[in-house]
């Protein structure tokens, strides 16, 4: 797909794209890697090396001659109804070619030709608004995350904590992937916004000023939400606590209490020949009604200094 960054998106053919380079009408082109391989040439971009792309799931950009190139990242997390991918991308004074095998470049672009009109178009405005569609839904997803951390809060304060961990987890794994990823977004911000080679107008510069301030409001909430994780995380410790200290403090009863019951059981069991207990008629109900005694006493005893 091949545009021309007029009032908006216009759709081309490559061979308006050679021809544009002695223009100053700047252009989009979103191709898969093997169109680039076999056109590369045809956008006059003085590239030092290969562009593929990578394994590495990441988003990085590097500065080489008059083009700036790298790759942008999307988790499953991020973008839309859990696309993830990731693609490459080559910039210059005169255009953007975005390199992608994931379709989700192309879904960007086809929406932004049918929906966006620029007073004052530019590269930079488009490549803003490209952006800007790549975190366009991630307060919403981050309002979903805040209101699935209060149901995990609901269920620990009803009692389900293990559930409720294991829910928590996946949530903090979510943001821990989320806050690298607007980490990344905003050094590619600040990439564009060195205007290293003056690639850009100055004055439209601000464009990535204002992408580099939405993602850091995202990464803010992002953070928040960490915290807000991490108290629930505590949360479930503290009740895990509790519930830990509740079983040793009943078995510690039950200890006390039956402590006397074995003392009396050792001390009677040692049968020697002359132990007088031993031939009285009462002596066993006697210990068992001792036993009573001792276990009742025990029992109010514990009650009344409220250990139990």
């Amino acid at each position: 797909m091949y545009y021309l960054i007029k009032n908006t998106l216009e759709a081309c053919d490559l061979d308006t794209i050679r021809a544009v380079q002695t223009r100053k009408t700047p252009f989009v082109a979103v191709i898969s890697s093997e169109e680039w391989k076999t056109n590369r040439e045809c956008f006059h971009m003085e590239i030092d090396r290969e562009i593929d792309l990578p394994t590495v799931m990441q988003t990085r950009s590097i500065m080489t001659h008059d083009v700036l190139i790298g790759n942008i990242y999307i988790p499953k997390f991020a973008y839309k109804d859990g696309v993830t991918g990731i693609f490459s991308f080559a910039i210059n004074s005169k255009g953007a070619v975005f390199i992608d095998d994931s379709g989700i470049v192309e879904d960007i672009t086809r929406d932004i030709s049918e929906n966006k009109h620029w007073r004052t178009p530019g590269l930079e405005r488009c490549l803003y608004d490209i952006l800007e569609h790549l975190i366009a839904q991630d307060m919403s997803k981050l309002g979903q995350t805040q209101n699935a951390l209060e149901k995990v809060e609901d269920r620990i304060l009803s009692g389900d904590s293990e559930p409720a961990m294991t829910g928590l987890n996946k949530l903090r794994k979510n943001l821990l992937e989320m806050e690298s990823h607007y980490n990344q977004l905003i050094d590619l911000g600040e990439a564009l916004v060195e205007n290293e080679n003056e690639m850009f107008d100055e004055d439209k510069v601000r464009y990535f000023h204002r992408f580099i301030g939405r993602v850091e409001r995202l990464k803010e909430m992002v953070t928040n939400l960490k915290d807000y994780s991490a108290t629930l995380r505590d949360l479930i410790q503290a009740r895990t606590d509790v519930k830990q200290n509740n079983i040793m403090t009943i078995l510690t009863v039950i200890t006390a209490i039956f402590t006397p019951l074995t003392l009396i059981t050792g001390w009677y069991g040692m049968n020697f020949k002359y132990m007088p207990e031993l031939e009285y008629r009462w002596s066993y109900p006697v210990v068992i009604l001792l036993s009573i005694a001792i276990v009742v006493s025990c029992v109010l005893y514990i009650k009344k200094k409220k250990w139990m």
